[in-house]
């Protein structure tokens, strides 16, 4: 039996697509909206309205007010969000089986016919201005900002999801309407659902809600171009926040299994090597990790270390070291641990309504088609560790992106650790 037997399929006459994961032991089903609209769709003049417009749909429609909204959903014991990333939005509800209606018919009203009022956006401009401040004022969260922009300098995929704060208040009702006109059609959409429900009742939901879609206008983002470099930034903290990172691979590259196996052996978990010998064995950080992001046409392969002012010069020496070490030997005992912890986050997944319901929309948008699970656990498996190394060799190559934050004066120059990654 496969694990896509409970899955279907169905795209209606507009385009959009309805995928849905039957579940029928379970009391509650999750459902949402992925829209194929995110930062690097943004111009450089808008950066940060896929997220505005996130906020926004939650704050009224033309029969529904905000506290409405809230109140309908939290009537029933669910609840409702959302979120942005650099290619997509999402709208997303979990509810018991019996209210599968009620989360559909909410989603396709704020997506269809949010008000978009001028007094709510005033506030919501604010709201999203201090969430901006907050990030900023937050260094172990900003600094991820300031290592994908060195990533890809001058790119939307390097800019903020939050965008900055004059541009967020400069957004006008009629610059976010026009936005979802451009990006918010059927055809770039996808609803999926799992849980206890049936596939041919989403479909009839949604042919019935979802028909006040505007024409699909599709767009295609520039290419993302890894170029890399060096963000510094002197701040009186107490602790100094690093991540140094690579040009890593997008979803459907041929490394993409090895380089998770990569990111969970350096450093994915207690028993990763980062962790065993910058933490464990020289106390040198209270947090180390690595890290991979794939888009449809890249990537990013990172690590993370957050330390001591005194320690900071120390820390850097010893990653480069231990990343460099991963280009020459990796025990079959590590690859087996890090495949077996792979394997396991997906499989404990598919016990999820929620997990299982993102996995359809994000398989479909990254790869246009769904992978079973028994596959996916198939390529992990088939990662050895000459797979491994390989990988390691090739992402380790190329220029390295380095970002720090904090009280610096002791960290390396960008091209001593250049020379450490040789």
């Amino acid at each position: 039996m496969s694990s896509l037997d409970s899955i279907r399929l169905t795209t209606l006459d507009n385009g959009l697509t309805v995928v849905t994961d039957r579940m029928p032991t379970v009391e509650t089903a999750s459902l949402g909206v992925w829209v194929d609209a995110g930062t690097r769709h943004e111009t450089a003049d808008i950066n940060g309205i896929s997220h505005l417009l996130e906020h926004m749909a939650f704050k009224g429609t033309e029969r529904r007010s905000a506290q409405r909204i809230a109140e309908e959903i939290e009537a029933v014991g669910g609840h409702l969000n959302a979120y942005t990333s650099r290619e997509h939005t999402a709208y997303y509800a979990k509810i018991l089986k019996e209210d599968v209606g009620l989360a559909v018919d909410i989603i396709a009203d704020i997506l269809q016919h949010s008000s978009l009022d001028a007094e709510e956006l005033a506030r919501e401009q604010a709201v999203v201005v201090q969430e901006i401040s907050q990030s900023i004022d937050t260094p172990d969260d900003i600094i991820f900002d300031h290592f994908q922009s060195t990533a890809y300098p001058g790119q939307a995929v390097g800019r903020p999801v939050l965008g900055t704060a004059e541009l967020v208040r400069s957004m006008s009702r009629q610059t976010l309407s026009g936005y979802m006109r451009e990006n918010y059609g059927a055809a770039r959409m996808i609803l999926a659902a799992a849980g206890n429900l049936e596939h041919d009742a989403v479909v009839d939901l949604a042919t019935r809600h979802f028909n006040a879609l505007p024409p699909d206008r599709s767009v295609t983002p520039d290419a993302a171009r890894y170029v890399g470099g060096d963000y510094r930034e002197a701040r009186d903290l107490e602790q100094v926040h690093l991540v140094l990172g690579f040009d890593g691979v997008a979803y459907d590259d041929r490394d993409f299994y090895s380089a998770s196996v990569l990111s969970t052996l350096l450093g994915g978990g207690m028993s990763s090597r980062l962790f065993q010998e910058v933490r464990e064995k020289r106390g040198l950080v209270y947090s180390i990790y690595s890290f991979t992001a794939s888009y449809t046409d890249g990537g990013l392969f990172a690590v993370y270390a957050g330390t001591g002012e005194e320690e900071a010069a120390e820390v850097i020496p010893v990653v480069c070291d231990e990343i460099m070490k991963v280009t020459r030997a990796i025990g079959a005992d590590e690859v087996q641990r890090a495949r077996a912890q792979l394997k396991s986050s997906l499989l404990m997944a598919m016990e999820s309504t929620s997990a299982r319901c993102e996995q359809l929309a994000r398989q479909l948008q990254a790869y246009g088609r769904l992978i079973p699970v028994e596959e996916m656990v198939a390529e992990v498996e088939a990662v050895d560790v000459d797979r491994v190394v390989a990988a390691a060799k090739r992402i380790l190559a190329g220029t390295p992106t380095f970002a720090a934050i904090g009280r610096i004066d002791k960290v390396e120059d960008f091209e001593s650790v250049k020379r450490r990654l040789v």
